[in-house]
């Protein structure tokens, strides 16, 4: 209990009392601090794991880049690699635009956790401590905002690149359009346009017939040879050995009326095999040779029988 003492006038005086919202403002200011110290560890966690998606991009980017380039130097291929590189693209439009929702979603939770944070802080301490502590939370919110910020700059690169890749296989489908065109045109597909093209006299053609040997046997036909190894009638695809320059090329799954080329001779003369139609173990076509070897200096080297 408190005794009263006399004053040197006669008076008695009371004790001090103590604050009353005392306790109320130090738990206020210890739930700021604990608020303000998740939101700085949630901006740098968002940070790192934005920057480790965006590094796999451009990384996933830079190989369908390499895979460009084995496109172009490949141009029998041509059109395979376009739809494989096609379908990686998309997959990459992909996932950079779930990173742009990612990154509006991390906005959205930002701008949520200050109002929450201040509407909090409003019922607990005085007005002073609101404003500072609401000054903290948005400078780490700012923070926060200038990250994402600049993972926008980054998709934005990325999305650049991926417009450019985007591009280049347009001009790759352009140019493998019309190498199919051109090629089309040089194609026969019956004896009759065989006969038109014999008559343009650009280059020699032989017409050829192959079953299916029993023993591995080869069919001469010009100066190289041919085996007959599968046939699929209903798909109108077929397998052949390919023997020249004491080399062998094997072409599988091969389709009708589409045009088979290889290079022959020191020369590289280019050769072409054709196969019109398609039976059960039989094939017949036709094989195309440059004209005149002698004077375009393009003679390959002949083998005997």
């Amino acid at each position: 209990m408190f005794s009263l003492k006399p004053k040197d006038g006669g008076g008695y005086t009371a004790p001090p009392t103590p604050p009353q919202n005392a306790n109320l403002l130090k738990g206020g200011i210890a739930l700021s601090l604990v608020l303000i110290l998740g939101l700085g560890y949630n901006a740098y966690s968002t940070r790192t794991s934005l920057e480790d998606r965006i590094g796999a991009l451009e990384k996933q980017l830079t190989d369908q880049a390499d895979q460009m380039n084995t496109v172009k130097k490949h141009a029998t291929d041509m059109d395979s690699d376009i739809a494989v590189v096609t379908k990686r693209v998309g997959v990459t439009a992909s996932e950079l635009d779930a990173s742009r929702k990612y990154a509006e979603k991390l906005k959205a939770q930002q701008e949520q956790s200050e109002q929450q944070f201040a509407n909090e802080l409003a019922t607990k301490a005085t007005t002073n401590d609101v404003a500072a502590a609401r000054q903290e939370a948005t400078t780490k919110v700012a923070e926060v905002q200038k990250a994402a910020d600049t993972v926008g700059g980054e998709v934005k690169k990325v999305d650049a690149k991926a417009d450019a890749i985007n591009k280049d296989l347009a001009d790759s489908r352009r140019e493998l359009s019309d190498v199919s065109k051109t090629l089309s045109e040089q194609i026969a597909h019956n004896a009759s346009e065989l006969g038109d093209l014999r008559k343009k006299g650009e280059r020699d053609y032989f017409e050829f017939s192959l079953t299916r040997p029993k023993k591995n046997e080869m069919t001469r036909v010009a100066d190289i040879q041919l085996q007959l190894r599968r046939t699929d009638p209903k798909r109108a695809k077929y397998d052949v050995l390919i023997s020249v320059d004491d080399s062998r090329l094997e072409k599988k799954d091969r389709t009708a009326n589409e045009p088979v080329q290889f290079l022959v001779g020191r020369d590289k003369l280019r050769y072409e095999v054709v196969i019109n139609f398609v039976d059960k173990d039989k094939i017949s076509g036709y094989l195309s040779t440059p004209k005149d070897k002698v004077l375009s200096a393009e003679r390959p080297n002949f083998r005997p029988q």
